[in-house]
């Protein structure tokens, strides 16, 4: 079995970052994401209750697993913060089917050298993946979020299924422009979709509890973070969404400019942005309990 990191003859020349992955049956995943990350000092899997080899494979990699179990992404990761036994000031976040690069390393490890005490976090981007074709314009690339947070000090902000992009601090944040890699489709288009169905459910849930709420007026912002909150906030205001959302991937943001993977991935947008719109206009729990 690989030795603890604790315990590596090699540990000074790793960087002082705790690195947080999370997982759930991610066995296709957790290796190749566990090995890129030997640049870290200690690398810590919060599972839940996974039933497949996730576990017993990132142990054999040399990360530390804890169990949680998941009730949201910004909860899992703040629940991490707190709770996994964390033993480095600088904490990078990451989901097993991210990876990691050497030039991607190697930027974290020039910023947290050189941030002052005001920075509590770093925003950053991801190089998504389908069939070996890197996303470029269908996913309008750089979308930046939030994941390497001087621990104590920042918090992350649910939003539907997922979480808040770029959420609100108390302090500065910094920017990583170097893109880790995320393999959004390596446990197959059958999973992609189940996953997706989930989402779309619980995306519509917390648009039920928010129409009316948040300002369109973002969509002119300056900011990137917040340009991209009042455009799904006007989209949920408009008819046909599921064609909107590929107009504007396909066609504005240049999706086309990856061939046939940019189109069938804007479908795909296309229709999942179509199911939220189909769920949303179901009847609410509540609803069905003042029916019966």
């Amino acid at each position: 079995m690989t030795q603890p990191r604790s315990d590596s003859a090699d540990r000074p020349t790793r960087l002082p970052v705790s690195v947080v992955v999370l997982a759930k049956n991610e066995e296709i995943n957790i290796v190749r994401c566990v090995d890129a990350l030997a640049w870290a000092d200690e690398v810590v899997v919060v599972d839940d209750a996974s039933t497949d080899a996730t576990v017993a494979s990132a142990e054999r990699s040399g990360a530390r697993v804890v169990n949680h179990p998941f009730e949201s992404f910004a909860g899992q990761r703040n629940w991490a913060l707190d709770h996994a036994g964390l033993r480095n000031e600088w904490v990078l976040m990451l989901d097993a089917d991210e990876v990691s690069t050497a030039e991607f390393a190697e930027e974290i490890g020039r910023a947290i050298e050189s941030a002052g005490p005001q920075v509590v976090g770093f925003r950053m981007c991801r190089k998504t993946m389908l069939d070996g074709v890197w996303l470029k314009y269908s996913d309008g690339f750089p979308v930046w979020i939030m994941r390497l947070v001087r621990r104590g000090r920042a918090r992350f902000e649910d939003s539907g299924h997922g979480e808040v992009p770029v959420p609100e601090v108390d302090g500065e944040l910094g920017t990583i422009r170097t893109p880790f890699i995320h393999e959004a489709f390596s446990r197959g288009m059958d999973d992609w979709w189940m996953r997706h169905v989930r989402y779309a459910g619980r995306e519509a849930a917390n648009e039920r509890g928010q129409d009316g709420c948040g300002s369109a007026i973002a969509v002119f912002s300056l900011d990137a973070s917040r340009r991209r909150r009042g455009l799904r906030t006007l989209a949920r205001r408009i008819p046909a969404r599921g064609a909107i959302r590929f107009f504007y991937q396909y066609v504005l943001r240049g999706g086309f400019l990856d061939g046939a993977t940019g189109l069938r991935y804007c479908r795909m947008m296309a229709c999942y942005e179509s199911m939220i719109a189909i769920r949303k206009s179901e009847p609410s729990p509540v609803d069905h309990d003042r029916g019966n």
